[in-house]
Formats: structure tokens, sequence, C-alpha cells
């Protein structure tokens, strides 16, 4: 019984392990031939969305024409067609040297610490206190230091809404407290 568990366990480890050592080999290179039919299907699949492209643009153009022609006999406004233009495309831009921030973007030591979550472990990421948070305007640091009201801490007084005691019981056979004339009299009031 014991061998068989011993081999059980030592055949688990090898797959273990095995299946580790597979995932780390790197990935076997393509033949020209499997890189030739994937760039061939990749053009395939190109041209077949650019004609699809075309035809829903085709498509948009014809319900537009309809609408715009049903328009001045039923009385709605017609307002000209959208150009759409490509966007221009993006200047390449070399890449900041180290420690440095790349402009329109705020560096991390801008601003005052924000506080940690209140829920936040200590001794994770999330504890740590963020950069960046806020800047170092009058009204941030006033923020800053304004104490915590909360009624599920007793740092704040109980809200309007909240009962002040518990409901008091009603002895059995007392009748209800408000005693209307329009009620019929039953029998569970007397």
């Amino acid at each position: 019984m014991n061998a068989r568990k011993l081999v059980a366990w030592t055949l688990a480890g090898l797959v273990a392990c095995s299946s580790a050592a597979w995932a780390a080999l790197p990935k076997p290179a393509l033949t020209q031939a499997q890189q030739d039919a994937a760039a061939a299907k990749k053009a395939e699949a190109d041209a077949k969305a650019a004609k699809d492209k075309e035809l829903l643009a085709a498509s948009i153009d014809s319900v537009s024409a309809r609408w715009r022609a049903q328009a001045p006999a039923k009385g709605w406004r017609i307002n000209p067609p959208v150009a759409i233009v490509a966007a221009p495309a993006a200047p390449a831009v070399a890449a900041p040297a180290a420690g440095t921030v790349p402009a329109g973007v705020t560096p991390p030591s801008a601003g005052m610490p924000a506080a940690a979550p209140a829920n936040a472990a200590p001794g994770t990421a999330a504890a740590a206190p963020a950069t960046g948070a806020a800047p170092l305007s009058r009204q941030a640091l006033n923020a800053a230091n304004v104490p915590v009201k909360s009624e599920k801490l007793g740092t704040a007084a109980p809200s309007e809404d909240v009962k002040r005691s518990q409901t008091k019981a009603v002895p059995k056979g007392v009748g209800p407290a408000v005693e209307k004339d329009s009620t019929p009299k039953t029998a569970n009031k007397q």
C-alpha cells in the first residue's frame, strides 16, 4: 500500500516538474512556409475587413440619403452631414531620461501624501501613503486637517431619524393607542 502511494507521489512530482520545464522552453521557430501562410492569412483577413468596411459605409450612406430625402416632406430639419477626418498621426516622441517626468504628467513628489485607506492591512502596499494625491493649496491642507465625523465610530451625534429607544411592548388585552370613531367595533379592540 505504501509502495503505491510512493509511486503515485513520484509520478505526480514528475508531471509537475515536466510541465514547468515545458513552459520554460522557448516557442519553436516557424518555417518559411508557415510564415508565408500566416502572412497570406493576415492579408486575406485585412482585405475582407476593408471590403466589409466599404460595404458598411455604403449601407450607412444609402440609409442617410433615404432619410434626408424624406425629411422635407415630413417637416424635419436637416443638418449638413459631418465630414469625418482621420486623426493626424502622433509625432514620434523620444523617451524621457531616467528619473525625469514627461511633459504634461504630474511628478509623483508633487502635492501632499494621501492618507492610507482605513481598511488597509498594515504592511501592505495599500497602507503606504500615496504621493501626488492633492496639490499644496490652502483648501487641500485645510481639508486634510478636518476631523472625521462618524456615527459608527461615535465621533458624531446620531441622526435625527434614528430611534432614541426601543419600542415598548404593549401588554396583552390593551387596545390600540389611537381610537378613531370611523373604525368598526371588532372583537380584538374590546
